[in-house]
């Protein structure tokens, strides 16, 4: 058992939760994801670790309500358990040998961009980062992209917050101030990361993206988790979760990616309501 010694709500939809995990909290890096169950009959979800710190043993996690498992997670409060969480799994990011980059992220894909650009900055990389969000009320983690960043963009769809567009447009306006970047690394929906992939690609800059797919196991067997990427078939649990997106087929990701959507939304509403009767 597993206990959460944090909960806060970032938005309406975004939850970050610290859990006391001291064996997976040793030897995480970011990039790496973990997998949960909440209670002993619950599915097996990944989630990416957010953050973590090896001296109190905690591992931070933040994750969007979407389907039954992820509203009964976030029904669960501070001092309470979770069944289990397995980790690290996944490769980490190679954030050697790079001077500067651009870290964009988009939506709850922050929280698995947020990491990442901290690793690069700790590592003595230059870091611009570039973070995208549909409204202000969306946002998440500024301040710590702040901290991580030497620029930080902010980008909301209706211009409620910082400036008015989508990730490409910030992006590839610093390129044409003449940024010249090793390595974009790209996180969020998966349409957005095809069009910084095509952004990028015309600019000969190597893009780096990182992919969540339908997940079982974590270990390579169940093949739930495959992607096209360079027309061979990976496995996003032990070849990824990061891939060269240049080479990553998106339109099968995102086909993939919707095939149990209004399955989860149905587990969703069948979890609310079985909360809302426990309560009356």
């Amino acid at each position: 058992m597993y206990r959460i010694v944090k909960k806060v709500a970032l938005n309406p939809t975004v939850t970050l939760m610290d859990i006391e995990a001291p064996f997976v909290a040793r030897k995480a890096k970011p990039g790496q994801f973990i997998i949960l169950r909440v209670d002993e009959d619950g599915e097996r979800i990944p989630l990416t670790v957010a953050d973590f710190d090896r001296e109190k043993g905690i591992v931070t996690i933040i994750f969007q309500i979407v389907g039954g498992t992820t509203e009964r997670l976030n029904h669960k409060e501070e001092g309470e358990y979770i069944a289990d969480f397995v980790g690290p799994l996944g490769k980490a990011t190679n954030v050697e040998g790079k001077k500067k980059v651009a870290v964009v992220g988009g939506g709850v894909g922050c929280a698995i961009a947020y990491p990442v650009a901290k690793a690069f900055a700790e590592n003595g990389t230059i870091v611009h980062s570039v973070i995208g969000f549909r409204t202000k009320d969306l946002v998440i983690l500024e301040d710590e992209f702040k901290k991580a960043s030497e620029r930080l963009v902010m980008m909301t769809d209706d211009g409620s917050y910082g400036e008015k567009g989508v990730v490409t447009n910030a992006l590839e306006m610093l390129i044409k101030e003449g940024n010249e970047y090793d390595e974009v690394v790209c996180i969020g929906p998966v349409i957005m990361m095809k069009f910084v992939c095509k952004l990028t690609k015309e600019y000969g800059i190597k893009t780096t993206v990182s992919m969540n797919p339908i997940m079982i196991d974590g270990t390579g067997m169940c093949g739930g988790c495959r992607l096209t990427v360079g027309g061979e078939t990976k496995f996003a649990c032990v070849d990824g979760p990061e891939f060269d997106g240049h080479l990553v087929d998106f339109d099968e990701a995102m086909k993939r990616g919707a095939t149990y959507r209004e399955f989860e939304a149905a587990e969703r509403e069948k979890v609310c309501n079985l909360f809302k009767m426990e309560v009356e």
